[in-house]
């Protein structure tokens, strides 16, 4: 195989050959890939090549390398659109058609540090209830949450079901009308803590999701602190032009 037109790379030319056959099904979701031997082979290319392609490939999402195993085309990311209304987790997985289940790992009330005192527009060591989750779509672990509310916001949370929207049950039996809510979302690296409840490898790419929300008396009634997987999410924004 030869370079391809104004220079294009080798390992480009393959892995978007290798992705029309993922895209068309003749590797389907779960299907293991040739070896990089049969892959230098097929393409004519040097093994260097194909792994660059490869990386290209398990970067963008499209396979998944199993130590000891091979490399398999892997489930497709779900796409999260950045847009001006708030949605939840549950509104996302259900638009997706995928179901959802959530596990409490922690739900307990604590006095507030300086920190989250400042962050929540409460004195320091008002009670908060400190709320930790691992959110699933298909019995999949997608998401591990760890959610902060003053208690006088829900004052009887500690003692409610949490296995569905939180915020559907802030509006619903606690009457808080949400306004707004500021987010921020910064790449890192999984940690030993949280990739067992993740079940993915240490160091595996992941997104920090922070969110604070407001009701609309401009109040704080959640501040969030989310670990997203970086193999299984991607993030969209949608623009239109101011006129």
């Amino acid at each position: 195989m030869s370079e391809g037109k104004q220079g294009t790379s080798l390992y480009f030319i393959v892995k978007e050959k290798l992705l029309a056959l993922i895209k068309s099904g003749t590797y389907k979701i779960g299907d293991q890939l040739p070896t990089e031997l049969e892959l230098c082979q097929e393409y004519d290319v040097s093994r260097t090549t194909i792994r660059l392609a490869l990386q290209q490939l398990e970067f963008e999402g499209f396979i998944q390398k199993v130590q000891g195993k091979g490399t398999f085309v892997s489930k497709p990311r779900i796409r999260e659109t950045i847009t001006r209304t708030i949605r939840t987790f549950v509104e996302q997985m259900k638009d997706l058609g995928l179901s959802y289940q959530s596990q409490v790992l922690e739900l307990i009330l604590i006095p507030a540090d300086y920190s989250l005192a400042e962050t929540l527009h409460i004195e320091e060591n008002d009670p908060v209830v400190k709320l930790v989750r691992v959110r699933n779509a298909d019995a999949e672990p997608l998401q591990y949450v760890t959610s902060y509310l003053p208690w006088r916001v829900a004052p009887g949370l500690v003692n409610d079901d949490i296995s569905g929207s939180l915020f559907d049950l802030l509006r619903t039996k606690y009457k808080v009308n949400i306004c707004r809510s500021v987010e921020s979302i910064e790449p890192i690296l999984i940690t030993e803590h949280i990739s067992q409840y993740l079940e993915v490898p240490v160091g595996s790419p992941a997104f920090s999701v922070e969110s604070l929300t407001y009701s609309d008396e401009g109040q704080p009634i959640e501040f969030s602190c989310g670990i997203v997987r970086g193999d299984r999410f991607k993030f969209t924004m949608e623009r239109f032009e101011n006129k």
